[in-house]
């Protein structure tokens, strides 16, 4: 079995645990943010399930990059994964990512190219936003001039950010809210391009094959 098979079958293997992994980290992390008042015991045991989880993350690139057979390309092509690795909250880019190549490895995608793009995009958009609000709402809540105080603060800003409207009414002052802000900015433009170019591309294709009938 060459390097590149192993790649792909530990790839699938690791895929559903790699899932459990990332909703572990995703909920410790809400739990934290959102639980006021955990007694210490609870307060270490989610911060230990953060850290193990975030460890498989960490494990899991090490692995591919040992059976990759070469490494250089994989850290040149493979440039998303180091970054969600570094940064788990942006997780969910990566594991749409890997089903997109696991559905076309298969060569049997069970949703149309236009479908499968509105779906993954949609999916990201949700977590995504959920992941940025609970940044943004960790960061913000207790800051001197701050005008987002409650979760559901954060998540209005996050929805008015992702699909670029920008009302202006909740903005973070933060450093690291900020710095959050430009990558959501950023993520919105990207994930509402795909969706508007992807239904304009369906659109199109269903009325010219209306057209030749």
């Amino acid at each position: 079995m060459d390097r590149e098979q192993r790649l792909w079958d530990w790839e699938e293997t690791a895929q559903p645990y790699l899932l459990g992994a990332s909703l572990l980290f995703l909920t410790s992390y809400a739990v934290r943010v959102l639980v006021p008042g955990l007694s210490p015991g609870w307060q270490v045991w989610w911060e230990l399930v953060t850290l193990v989880s975030w460890s498989f993350f960490v494990v899991e690139y090490l692995a591919r990059l040992a059976f990759s057979s070469n490494r250089r390309h994989f850290l040149r092509t493979r440039w998303l994964d180091l970054i969600v690795t570094v940064l788990p909250l942006l997780r969910p880019l990566r594991l749409i990512d890997m089903h997109e190549r696991m559905q076309r490895r298969r060569d049997h995608p069970r949703l149309v190219l236009e479908a499968r793009v509105m779906a993954y995009t949609g999916l990201a958009s949700l977590l995504l936003g959920f992941a940025a609000s609970l940044a943004v709402y960790h960061d913000e809540r207790s800051a001197p001039g701050a005008n987002i105080h409650t979760f559901g603060d954060a998540v209005w800003w996050a929805c008015s950010t992702l699909t670029t409207t920008g009302y202006g009414d909740a903005t973070p002052v933060t450093p690291r809210g900020r710095v959050i802000a430009v990558g959501l900015m950023f993520a919105g433009v990207a994930l509402v391009g795909a969706v508007v170019g992807s239904f304009s591309s369906y659109l199109l294709r269903s009325f010219r094959q209306e057209g030749e009938k």
